[in-house]
């Protein structure tokens, strides 16, 4: 039976990562969480935006009110990749070899680690930002569309249209797709593996009664859940058209309560799903086998993340009403 071992951090929580088997919390008041040996507390931000784990897996980047872009070692050593702005940060993304991405306002900057900085300039504000698993290329989720530019070299951005906002971005870990959220319930998607010229080929992903606000790729990328309904809804992109034409799987419903938070496990096809009511799930992809991970708590459920192993899951909620879950008890 899993154990859960519950942190109340009376905050809500924004973001949760693991560095090493090292959980963080990142709370939106600017405090960041590391349970280490004991709690350790480390004041970021004055009122904390965006956070995400840095692409080698060692640390906490983070973006906040204050204008600031903010590294935290496993370790609990800080450091200053920006200083206070003018301007909040809102959205932040790591890359491949030391590369961070910050946005502000319409204003993209991406900082390198032999400290050199690019800067993009787009139309309306830039909602997501996310980096290709292959080389350094970023994509800028903006209204009605994503740019996605090459941060090294000077050819032009390529511009992937479709009206509406979007707020979230993720490429498919093989690099083939490109999946934005959108501001009206749904998803929509690019192929990116098309020729050269070739008529960008759409996928639209719709029909959630409620925002998708978190996204998670199955391991090896055959699958991509995502929140806003009652169930986890997971995409097949196993194909080479991804999930066009096909139906999405529905996995942990319920009847009562709208999945808030997913997260895939690192090694075998199976989703972490949490609730607006505090609930955790697993729930495996292959026969929709459930396992109670945690009952329903204080808040829904804000983010989910794993360890490498895949035997810890760290949750964090509304409510700052946190914890890890052992699953092998």
């Amino acid at each position: 039976m899993p154990t859960v071992a519950p942190v109340d951090l009376d905050d809500h929580c924004l973001a949760v990562i693991f560095l090493q088997d090292v959980p963080v919390f990142a709370l939106a008041s600017g405090l960041v969480v590391r349970l280490d040996h004991g709690t350790h507390r480390h004041e970021v931000h004055d009122g904390l935006l965006a956070a995400t784990r840095s692409w080698d897996g060692q640390s906490l980047i983070s973006g906040g009110e204050d204008g600031k872009v903010m590294q935290l070692r496993g370790d609990g050593r800080e450091t200053e990749l920006r200083g206070p702005g003018r301007k909040w940060v809102s959205a932040i993304a790591s890359g491949p070899q030391g590369a961070v991405a910050f946005s502000e306002g319409r204003s993209v900057t991406v900082l390198q680690a032999d400290g050199s900085e690019r800067h993009f300039e787009e139309a309306r504000t830039v909602e997501g930002l996310a980096f290709a698993p292959k080389g350094l290329r970023i994509a800028m989720a903006r209204y009605n569309g994503v740019s996605l530019a090459f941060v090294n070299g000077n050819a032009p951005a390529l511009d992937f249209e479709w009206k509406g906002a979007h707020n979230q971005v993720t490429f498919s870990p093989d690099g083939r797709f490109l999946v934005t959220a959108m501001q009206e319930n749904a998803l929509h998607g690019w192929k990116l593996d098309g020729k050269p010229g070739a008529e960008q080929r759409h996928m639209r992903m719709t029909g959630y009664p409620a925002k998708v606000k978190s996204l998670s790729w199955s391991s090896k990328g055959k699958w991509l859940a995502s929140s806003g309904a009652p169930s986890a809804i997971v995409w097949p992109f196993s194909g080479k058209d991804g999930p066009m034409g096909k139906a999405p799987l529905e996995l942990g419903q319920r009847a009562d309560t709208m999945v808030t938070s997913v997260a895939c496990h690192p090694t075998e096809d199976l989703v972490a799903i949490g609730f607006g009511d505090g609930m955790v799930l697993a729930v495996r992809i292959a026969d929709s086998k459930e396992a109670l991970l945690r009952r329903p708590g204080k808040g829904a459920i804000t983010s989910l993340a794993w360890n490498g192993q895949g035997r810890l899951l760290a949750f964090g909620t509304q409510a700052g009403d946190c914890g890890v879950i052992d699953i092998a008890g």
